[in-house]
Protein backbone atom coordinates (compact mmCIF):
# COMPACT_ATOMS: atom_id res chain seq x y z
CA UNK A 1 0.00 0.00 0.00
CA UNK A 2 2.60 2.15 0.91
CA UNK A 3 4.74 1.86 -2.34
CA UNK A 4 1.16 2.75 -4.46
CA UNK A 5 1.27 5.62 -2.47
CA UNK A 6 5.01 7.04 -3.01
CA UNK A 7 4.36 7.90 -7.06
CA UNK A 8 1.93 10.25 -5.65
CA UNK A 9 4.18 12.47 -4.17
CA UNK A 10 5.81 14.28 -6.85
CA UNK A 11 9.04 16.50 -6.40
CA UNK A 12 7.87 20.22 -8.24
CA UNK A 13 10.73 21.94 -9.23
CA UNK A 14 11.01 26.01 -9.85
CA UNK A 15 12.16 25.10 -13.34
CA UNK A 16 9.41 23.09 -13.79
CA UNK A 17 6.71 25.43 -13.53
CA UNK A 18 8.98 27.51 -16.09
CA UNK A 19 8.93 24.65 -18.21
CA UNK A 20 5.00 24.50 -18.34
CA UNK A 21 5.31 28.12 -18.55
CA UNK A 22 7.02 28.27 -21.72
CA UNK A 23 5.15 25.42 -23.18
CA UNK A 24 1.58 27.01 -22.27
CA UNK A 25 3.03 30.54 -23.92
CA UNK A 26 4.23 28.89 -27.15
CA UNK A 27 0.68 26.55 -28.09
CA UNK A 28 -1.41 30.25 -27.15
CA UNK A 29 0.79 31.89 -29.58
CA UNK A 30 0.17 29.12 -32.19
CA UNK A 31 -3.19 29.20 -31.67
CA UNK A 32 -3.39 32.50 -31.83
CA UNK A 33 -1.78 32.34 -35.40
CA UNK A 34 -3.82 29.97 -36.88
CA UNK A 35 -7.43 31.26 -34.79
CA UNK A 36 -10.19 31.96 -37.37
CA UNK A 37 -8.12 30.52 -39.89
CA UNK A 38 -8.73 26.61 -41.95
CA UNK A 39 -5.55 25.71 -39.70
CA UNK A 40 -7.34 25.72 -36.43
CA UNK A 41 -9.58 22.04 -37.67
CA UNK A 42 -6.05 20.98 -37.63
CA UNK A 43 -4.38 22.35 -34.93
CA UNK A 44 -6.81 20.84 -32.66
CA UNK A 45 -6.88 17.52 -34.14
CA UNK A 46 -3.32 17.24 -33.56
CA UNK A 47 -3.77 18.10 -30.16
CA UNK A 48 -6.36 15.73 -29.21
CA UNK A 49 -3.97 13.02 -31.28
CA UNK A 50 -1.41 14.00 -28.92
CA UNK A 51 -3.59 13.49 -26.05
CA UNK A 52 -5.01 10.52 -26.95
CA UNK A 53 -1.23 8.75 -27.43
CA UNK A 54 -0.06 10.00 -24.02
CA UNK A 55 -3.62 7.92 -22.61
CA UNK A 56 -2.63 4.99 -24.43
CA UNK A 57 1.04 5.04 -23.62
CA UNK A 58 -0.30 5.32 -19.71
CA UNK A 59 -2.83 2.98 -19.76
CA UNK A 60 0.21 0.69 -21.72
CA UNK A 61 -1.70 -0.47 -24.39
CA UNK A 62 1.43 -1.39 -26.65
CA UNK A 63 0.09 -2.85 -29.78
CA UNK A 64 -2.04 0.94 -30.22
CA UNK A 65 0.82 2.85 -28.71
CA UNK A 66 2.76 1.44 -31.26
CA UNK A 67 1.06 2.12 -33.83
CA UNK A 68 -0.07 5.71 -32.62
CA UNK A 69 3.51 6.21 -32.12
CA UNK A 70 4.35 5.72 -35.43
CA UNK A 71 2.39 8.90 -36.61
CA UNK A 72 4.01 10.57 -34.01
CA UNK A 73 7.57 9.95 -35.04
CA UNK A 74 6.67 11.78 -38.35
CA UNK A 75 4.91 14.13 -36.99
CA UNK A 76 6.77 16.73 -37.05
CA UNK A 77 8.03 16.49 -40.97
CA UNK A 78 3.99 16.45 -41.01
CA UNK A 79 3.77 19.97 -38.84
CA UNK A 80 6.16 21.78 -41.31
CA UNK A 81 4.56 21.18 -44.78
CA UNK A 82 0.53 21.50 -43.05
CA UNK A 83 1.53 24.55 -40.84
CA UNK A 84 4.21 26.03 -43.28
CA UNK A 85 2.33 29.17 -43.81
CA UNK A 86 1.38 29.52 -39.97
CA UNK A 87 5.22 28.85 -38.58
CA UNK A 88 6.64 31.50 -41.74
CA UNK A 89 3.94 33.99 -39.74
CA UNK A 90 5.01 33.08 -36.46
CA UNK A 91 8.77 33.44 -37.10
CA UNK A 92 8.03 36.68 -38.91
CA UNK A 93 6.37 37.82 -35.54
CA UNK A 94 9.71 36.58 -33.18
CA UNK A 95 11.65 38.71 -35.64
CA UNK A 96 9.65 41.87 -35.64
CA UNK A 97 8.65 41.87 -32.32
CA UNK A 98 9.51 45.14 -30.58
CA UNK A 99 10.68 43.67 -27.29
CA UNK A 100 14.17 45.03 -27.23
CA UNK A 101 13.39 48.29 -29.04
CA UNK A 102 11.67 49.76 -26.13
CA UNK A 103 15.31 51.07 -24.23
CA UNK A 104 17.58 53.75 -25.48
CA UNK A 105 20.42 51.20 -26.27
CA UNK A 106 18.56 48.82 -27.99
CA UNK A 107 17.24 51.51 -30.25
CA UNK A 108 20.35 52.42 -31.62
CA UNK A 109 21.65 48.40 -32.20
CA UNK A 110 18.20 47.73 -33.89
CA UNK A 111 16.45 50.92 -35.26
CA UNK A 112 17.21 50.73 -39.18
CA UNK A 113 16.05 52.81 -41.48
CA UNK A 114 16.53 53.07 -45.70
CA UNK A 115 18.26 56.31 -45.48
CA UNK A 116 21.25 56.55 -43.90
CA UNK A 117 21.82 59.31 -41.60
CA UNK A 118 18.78 61.17 -39.70
CA UNK A 119 15.93 60.35 -40.94
CA UNK A 120 12.99 62.11 -42.21
CA UNK A 121 9.48 62.55 -40.43
CA UNK A 122 6.52 61.05 -42.68
CA UNK A 123 4.87 63.78 -44.43
CA UNK A 124 1.11 62.74 -42.94
CA UNK A 125 -0.82 65.44 -44.39
CA UNK A 126 0.75 64.43 -48.20
CA UNK A 127 -0.80 61.00 -47.05
CA UNK A 128 -4.24 62.77 -46.04
CA UNK A 129 -4.56 64.92 -49.13
CA UNK A 130 -3.86 61.90 -51.55
CA UNK A 131 -6.51 59.38 -49.95
CA UNK A 132 -8.91 62.28 -49.70
CA UNK A 133 -8.55 63.09 -53.31
CA UNK A 134 -8.50 59.16 -54.35
CA UNK A 135 -11.30 58.36 -52.02
CA UNK A 136 -13.07 61.15 -54.19
CA UNK A 137 -12.71 59.61 -57.44
CA UNK A 138 -12.60 56.22 -56.51
CA UNK A 139 -9.36 55.64 -57.02
CA UNK A 140 -8.57 52.10 -55.41
CA UNK A 141 -5.13 52.13 -53.34
CA UNK A 142 -3.16 50.51 -50.85
CA UNK A 143 0.20 52.00 -49.06
CA UNK A 144 2.04 50.50 -46.27
CA UNK A 145 3.89 52.08 -44.03
CA UNK A 146 6.71 50.08 -42.35
CA UNK A 147 7.56 50.79 -38.93
CA UNK A 148 11.00 48.45 -37.19
CA UNK A 149 10.56 45.86 -40.16
CA UNK A 150 11.97 47.48 -43.24
CA UNK A 151 9.91 44.98 -45.56
CA UNK A 152 12.83 44.90 -47.79
CA UNK A 153 11.50 41.24 -49.11
CA UNK A 154 8.20 42.47 -50.36
CA UNK A 155 10.34 45.87 -51.74
CA UNK A 156 11.80 43.55 -53.87
CA UNK A 157 9.24 42.05 -55.38
CA UNK A 158 7.82 45.66 -57.07
CA UNK A 159 9.68 48.87 -59.01
CA UNK A 160 11.84 50.90 -56.72
CA UNK A 161 10.38 54.36 -56.80
CA UNK A 162 13.01 55.76 -54.28
CA UNK A 163 11.58 59.26 -54.12
CA UNK A 164 10.22 62.07 -51.28
CA UNK A 165 6.14 61.32 -50.39
CA UNK A 166 4.11 63.29 -51.85
CA UNK A 167 0.13 64.05 -53.01
CA UNK A 168 0.85 64.05 -57.04
CA UNK A 169 3.33 61.20 -56.85
CA UNK A 170 0.85 59.08 -54.33
CA UNK A 171 -1.93 59.62 -56.93
CA UNK A 172 -0.03 59.06 -59.89
CA UNK A 173 1.24 56.08 -59.15
CA UNK A 174 -2.34 55.03 -58.32
CA UNK A 175 -3.68 56.28 -61.62
CA UNK A 176 -5.74 53.64 -63.19
CA UNK A 177 -3.92 53.97 -66.47
CA UNK A 178 -0.71 53.83 -64.47
CA UNK A 179 1.61 51.08 -65.10
CA UNK A 180 2.71 50.73 -61.46
CA UNK A 181 -0.96 50.97 -59.82
CA UNK A 182 -1.62 47.40 -59.91
CA UNK A 183 0.00 46.52 -55.92
CA UNK A 184 0.57 48.28 -52.91
CA UNK A 185 2.80 51.04 -52.37
CA UNK A 186 5.83 51.00 -49.60
CA UNK A 187 6.88 54.27 -47.21
CA UNK A 188 9.63 54.26 -44.79
CA UNK A 189 10.67 57.38 -43.18
CA UNK A 190 9.24 59.84 -45.70
CA UNK A 191 10.50 58.03 -49.08
CA UNK A 192 8.41 55.75 -51.11
CA UNK A 193 10.57 52.91 -51.79
CA UNK A 194 8.81 51.11 -53.99
CA UNK A 195 5.66 50.30 -56.01
CA UNK A 196 3.44 47.51 -57.59
CA UNK A 197 4.63 45.18 -54.05
CA UNK A 198 3.22 42.07 -54.00
CA UNK A 199 1.79 41.67 -50.34
CA UNK A 200 0.59 38.28 -48.63
CA UNK A 201 -3.30 38.00 -48.26
CA UNK A 202 -4.60 36.81 -44.79
CA UNK A 203 -6.19 33.65 -44.91
CA UNK A 204 -8.61 34.10 -42.31
CA UNK A 205 -11.86 31.80 -42.91
CA UNK A 206 -14.09 34.96 -41.54
CA UNK A 207 -12.94 38.07 -43.55
CA UNK A 208 -15.65 39.98 -44.64
CA UNK A 209 -16.07 38.31 -48.32
CA UNK A 210 -17.56 41.89 -50.07
CA UNK A 211 -13.60 42.95 -49.29
CA UNK A 212 -11.87 42.79 -51.97
CA UNK A 213 -7.66 41.57 -52.31
CA UNK A 214 -6.57 45.10 -51.03
CA UNK A 215 -7.93 44.59 -48.00
CA UNK A 216 -6.87 41.31 -47.91
CA UNK A 217 -3.33 42.50 -48.21
CA UNK A 218 -3.58 44.71 -45.93
CA UNK A 219 -4.71 42.68 -43.16
CA UNK A 220 -2.06 39.75 -44.36
CA UNK A 221 1.15 42.35 -43.93
CA UNK A 222 0.08 44.03 -40.67
CA UNK A 223 -0.63 39.88 -39.28
CA UNK A 224 3.29 39.31 -40.42
CA UNK A 225 4.70 42.55 -39.35
CA UNK A 226 4.15 45.74 -37.40
CA UNK A 227 3.62 47.75 -40.34
CA UNK A 228 0.71 49.61 -40.85
CA UNK A 229 -1.64 49.87 -44.06
CA UNK A 230 -3.97 52.34 -45.55
CA UNK A 231 -6.84 50.82 -48.28
CA UNK A 232 -8.79 52.99 -50.68
CA UNK A 233 -11.80 50.71 -52.46
CA UNK A 234 -11.95 51.30 -55.90
CA UNK A 235 -15.41 50.39 -55.22
CA UNK A 236 -17.21 52.69 -52.54
CA UNK A 237 -14.18 55.32 -52.48
CA UNK A 238 -13.93 54.22 -48.66
CA UNK A 239 -10.92 54.47 -46.56
CA UNK A 240 -9.51 51.37 -44.32
CA UNK A 241 -6.92 51.45 -41.89
CA UNK A 242 -5.19 48.01 -40.77
CA UNK A 243 -2.54 47.30 -37.94
CA UNK A 244 -2.30 43.70 -36.25
CA UNK A 245 -4.23 42.16 -38.78
CA UNK A 246 -7.30 44.26 -37.46
CA UNK A 247 -9.25 46.10 -39.96
CA UNK A 248 -10.87 49.53 -39.46
CA UNK A 249 -13.55 50.74 -42.02
CA UNK A 250 -14.88 53.68 -43.70
CA UNK A 251 -12.54 56.59 -41.89
CA UNK A 252 -13.09 59.85 -42.49
CA UNK A 253 -9.69 61.84 -43.65
CA UNK A 254 -10.05 63.32 -39.91
CA UNK A 255 -10.01 60.23 -38.03
CA UNK A 256 -7.20 58.69 -40.51
CA UNK A 257 -5.20 61.75 -39.34
CA UNK A 258 -5.40 61.14 -35.82
CA UNK A 259 -4.52 57.57 -36.06
CA UNK A 260 -1.26 58.50 -38.07
CA UNK A 261 -0.05 61.25 -35.86
CA UNK A 262 -0.43 59.06 -32.83
CA UNK A 263 1.49 56.12 -34.97
CA UNK A 264 4.44 58.27 -36.07
CA UNK A 265 4.59 61.75 -34.51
Amino acid sequence: MINLLLPLFITVRWIDVVDILLVATLIYQLYYLVKGTVAINIFIGIILFYLLWLVVKALDMPLFGSILSKFIDVGFIALLIVFQQELRRFLLFIGTSDIFSKGKISKSLFDFKWQGGKVQLLDINAIIKSCKNMSESKTGAIIIITKNNELKFYANTGDVIDAKVSVRMLESIFYKNSPLHDGAVIISGNTIVAARCVLPVTEHADFPAHLGMRHRAAVGITENTDAIAIVVSEQTGEISFSKEGELKHALTTERLKEILEKEFH
